[in-house]
């Protein structure tokens, strides 16, 4: 019975271990999924690398890519969206709000953003500090 066991942990571990290797099980950041920008973007190449970033947790990397896509293109609504998102998961949630404002307002057309929840609740508090 014991052997039976330590087949199937085995098995359950190599299965594990090809799904990670195939991609099936990679990471993806809990809670709303960071935005592409169009490909014409300037922040098009750092918003990329920040999602990557961001899918994988790594929160301060993908905050400084994010930061360099805002750069870029300061009028793009999903690198503030993404920039925001980042801020808020590195507790810095005032910044997060003032971000989410600003990607509410360049993106009035965009209903990923306008329908946010996180962006809802973050501006909320951001005219109730007001």
């Amino acid at each position: 019975m014991e052997r039976f066991f330590r087949v199937i942990l085995c098995a359950s571990f190599v299965a594990c271990f090809a799904m990670v290797g195939l991609g099936l099980g990679t990471a993806v950041a809990a809670g709303p999924p960071a935005l592409m920008t169009t490909a014409d973007s300037k922040a098009h190449a750092a918003n990329n690398e920040g999602i990557e970033h961001y899918n994988q947790e790594h929160w301060d990397v993908a905050l400084g890519h994010f930061k360099t896509a805002v750069e870029a293109d300061p009028a793009s609504a999903e690198a503030h969206y993404n920039l925001a998102l980042a801020l808020d998961k590195t507790e810095q949630h005032k910044a997060a709000a003032m971000e989410f404002k600003q990607a509410q307002d360049l993106g009035k057309d965009n209903p990923d953003i306008q329908n946010s929840k996180i962006l809802l609740g973050h501006v909320k508090m951001l005219k109730g500090s007001m």
